[in-house]
């Protein structure tokens, strides 16, 4: 039976009190600029050249002011945890509130490895010259990213009330490195001249197949001011702290990066621009110009913290989506839990962080790094972007609701229902346009065909999964609650086998016939792994609890002298008869 969300309201505002109110306005405010303000980006532009210049403009008035406008009128409406699940369920109901949920936990699947990579190949700056070479160097990039996530993941499980200093230095060390850069380019601009000649016609946007695949980026960049959203519930008077900040961050992060784009192509010509580290670089060549070295290891050490944070703002933010699905009964129940010490959902972020370490592994193989960066961005962006279609197609089906005008709270769209049509079908249009030009591979890709396939896999893949757990039977198979009998515990052992088996045999012929395929075989190779795991690791905790123990048992299948003995108790092992401390007792198989 699926339970619709306004049957399990009482649940959740049980488990949601839980929360703690620790963010106030400052809090909120260098959150959404280290959640959105990216130096990445900037770099990306810079390598892009001058038309990016007028990219962002329109980017920032027909996608950034509509929708932070959108956002404010919805988040006022709904202070809700879940943020963009909350709205889209809302408007369209469950069905549509999973799929815009799934969809936007799913990217930072794909997203983290994006930002981490672009993150610690910026760190390598702190070496000074020594670094430039390990900016590009997969080890080194690998290990710092790991250590970034685990350094992020850490301190958002320990507490918001913790977790929120990170953020907020994300926010600080995000803005200042920009700042510096923006104040050596000027100096070097009046003492030296731009190396780049800016004139009107080359700052306008240039069809270009090459470099359209960057459109999308540049929308993406604008992304973000929603995220906070998705924590109403964790912040001090949400429904004035909320749009003050979207308006105070919005102005912020729109002026640097016009500005900070002038600034590192007056520093560097743009095919000489990292997309990754651009900015850095940048600041390298201003600061040897003007004899004042420190000043890039100085950026360097800001824009780390910054990096940090900004992973941080996405592990504090997304993970609540899922928390809030869980409680709604969408997702395992698991992942609506809150621990008991930290109150936070700990059981989310694990998953997320797990999964993104796998991805991040995955995606480093058989790819250039420059490769591996871009279609990790751009399945980002393609899944992202879904929760937006939602997002401003809500806007305009709540704006009839008759709450919208009685609501005293509510921060809305000004012009009315026409306003409202007006900023939701600018931003739905330039979402689609972002989805489209995203499957174009970047020109300087090696392999475009693979290039469309792997994307293509890793996008469809993540979406299937997000609908088969919807099934109300699908849920319950991976569900960790619960009791199954021993036949059944043998029936889903031997299915997983079989899959698992067929799996690995259709993905070798696959990497035999088509040599090139490497890289997504082993894609498929650990989804497959994840899934399967997934399901046997269900079956095997729901297990022990037919025996009347905890799921932690299943801790001793990990050691290679207890595990074929867990295996013969759980398979032959009567369980308890009637009902038990995990349930009711299962029909037999």
């Amino acid at each position: 039976m699926i339970i619709h969300p306004r049957q399990a309201l009482p649940e959740a505002a049980g488990t949601k009190s839980q929360l703690r109110k620790a963010m106030g306005f400052w809090d909120v405010l260098l959150f959404n600029i280290a959640t959105v303000l990216g130096p990445r980006w900037i770099a990306a532009a810079g390598h892009n050249g001058t038309s990016s210049i007028s990219l962002w403009m329109v980017a920032a008035v027909f996608f950034f002011v509509p929708g932070a406008l959108v956002i404010n009128e919805l988040s006022s409406r709904f202070p809700e945890e879940g943020g963009l699940y909350v709205w889209a369920r809302e408007a369209f109901g469950p069905f549509h509130g999973f799929v815009a949920g799934w969809t936007y936990w799913i990217y930072t699947i794909f997203y983290f490895p994006g930002l981490l990579l672009a993150s610690a190949s910026m760190s390598a700056y702190i070496l000074g010259g020594r670094g430039v070479a390990l900016a590009d160097n997969r080890a080194f990039l690998l290990w710092v990213s790991l250590a970034m996530l685990v350094v992020a993941v850490v301190l958002n499980i320990i507490g918001l009330n913790i977790g929120k200093w990170l953020q907020n230095a994300g926010g600080v060390g995000t803005y200042l490195p920009l700042i510096l850069l923006v104040g050596i380019a000027a100096v070097v601009w009046w003492k030296h001249g731009s190396v780049t000649h800016f004139t009107l016609r080359n700052m306008m946007p240039a069809w270009n197949w090459d470099t359209v695949n960057f459109w999308s980026q540049i929308a993406f960049a604008f992304t973000g001011l929603e995220l906070v959203s998705a924590m109403s519930e964790e912040v001090r008077d949400p429904r004035r702290t909320l749009p003050r900040a979207v308006f105070g961050a919005g102005a912020l992060i729109a002026l640097m990066y016009i500005a900070g784009t002038f600034a590192v192509l007056a520093l560097l010509p743009a095919a000489s621009v990292d997309p990754q580290s651009g900015v850095f670089g940048a600041i390298s060549v201003g600061s040897i110009a003007l004899g004042v070295g420190f000043f890039g290891i100085a950026a360097a050490l800001l824009a780390a913290a910054g990096n940090v944070g900004g992973v941080g703002t996405t592990v504090a933010g997304i993970a609540r989506v899922p928390f809030v699905v869980g409680i709604d009964r969408y997702l395992p129940p698991a992942f609506g839990k809150i621990h008991a010490k930290w109150k936070t959902p700990w059981v989310s972020i694990l998953v997320q962080a797990v999964l993104s370490g796998a991805i991040l592994l995955v995606s480093q193989i058989n790819e250039t790094t420059r490769g591996a960066y871009q279609m990790l961005i751009d399945a980002a962006i393609i899944l992202y972007f879904i929760p937006f279609l939602y997002m401003f197609a809500a806007v305009i089906k709540l704006a009839r609701r008759s709450d919208r005008a009685e609501n005293p709270h509510a921060v809305l769209v000004p012009g009315g229902v026409t306003g409202v049509w007006l900023c939701g079908g600018l931003g739905f249009l330039v979402v689609l346009l972002g989805i489209v030009v995203s499957l174009i591979p970047p020109g300087d890709s090696e392999n475009k065909w693979g290039f469309e396939i792997e994307l293509f896999l890793w996008t469809f893949t993540s979406i299937l999964l997000g609908l088969a757990l919807y099934w109300p039977r699908a849920r319950k198979l991976f569900s960790f609650e619960g009791r199954i009998r021993r036949g059944t515990w043998w029936l889903r052992l031997l299915i997983a086998n079989l899959v698992g088996f067929t799996a690995k045999v259709l993905i070798v012929v696959l990497v035999a016939l088509w040599p090139r395929s490497l890289s997504v075989g082993i894609m498929l190779e650990v989804a497959v792994f994840v899934v399967v795991g997934w399901f046997l690791l269900a079956a095997q905790i729901q297990r022990w609890h037919d025996l009347n123990l905890p799921g932690v048992m299943s801790a001793i299948s990990l050691t290679v002298v207890l595990a074929p003995i867990a295996l013969i108790w759980l398979g032959v092992k009567e369980g308890t008869a009637g009902e038990n401390k995990y349930g009711e007792a299962p029909s037999p198989a």
